[in-house]
């Protein structure tokens, strides 16, 4: 539609997910309008984050040292291990100040029309993790998806023959909802997951 250095940075801007041909174009027209102070500041941004942040050894956490900020904690536990997804999980996750164990980030979810399979994942790396024996209980936090359901299973599967506690997050109705506006896999995770009250 434009031409030139305009429509690279249209099509560029569109390939992030999440952002439409609308609002690549309404992004490529702000940063045009822009003070250059102010795109000089994204740019380098863009570049620093490229150059410094890398993945932890451990976990698959976003870290700028080898270690992120998590597994070099002498406070967290050694115990539990909760496996995510994404290193966005992770932060959601600490959000509610709950967990006060480990992390492993898979990198992804099984989604064989994705062509992602368990071996394209950081499975392996779990197991490495798990095999000294210090960790009683993993924690699985995958997203309540097929794809994370999918991955929840696979990894029930190879875990609870070692002898460890696996558990799955909770799910259900969100607080302030309509139970006539839950899909049937909710309401049933709902009842699934109901408690006793007492008086």
């Amino acid at each position: 539609m434009y031409e030139g250095a305009i429509q690279d940075l249209v099509d560029e801007l569109g390939r992030l997910p999440g952002v439409g041909p609308k609002s690549a174009q309404r992004i490529a027209f702000h940063i045009l309008a822009a003070d250059p102070g102010d795109v000089r500041r994204l740019a380098d941004a863009l570049t620093e984050v490229k150059l410094r942040v890398q993945f932890c050894e451990i976990c698959g956490n976003v870290a700028q040292e080898p270690q992120c900020r998590i597994c070099r904690d002498p406070r967290r536990s050694l115990t539990t291990i909760c496996v995510v997804e994404e290193a966005k999980d992770v932060v959601a996750i600490e959000r509610t100040r709950e967990f006060r164990g480990r992390y492993h980030v898979l990198g992804g979810a099984i989604n064989p029309i994705g062509g992602v399979g368990p071996d394209d994942l950081r499975i392996a790396q779990l197991m490495t993790r798990l095999a000294d024996g210090t960790v009683t209980e993993v924690i699985l936090a995958t997203d309540p998806n097929v794809e994370g359901e999918a991955t929840a299973t696979y990894l029930a599967r190879l875990l609870v023959p070692m002898g460890l506690t696996v558990s799955r997050l909770a799910s259900g109705l969100p607080v302030g909802g309509d139970l006539e506006y839950a899909d049937e896999v909710t309401l049933g995770r709902a009842f699934e997951g109901r408690r006793r009250l007492s008086a």
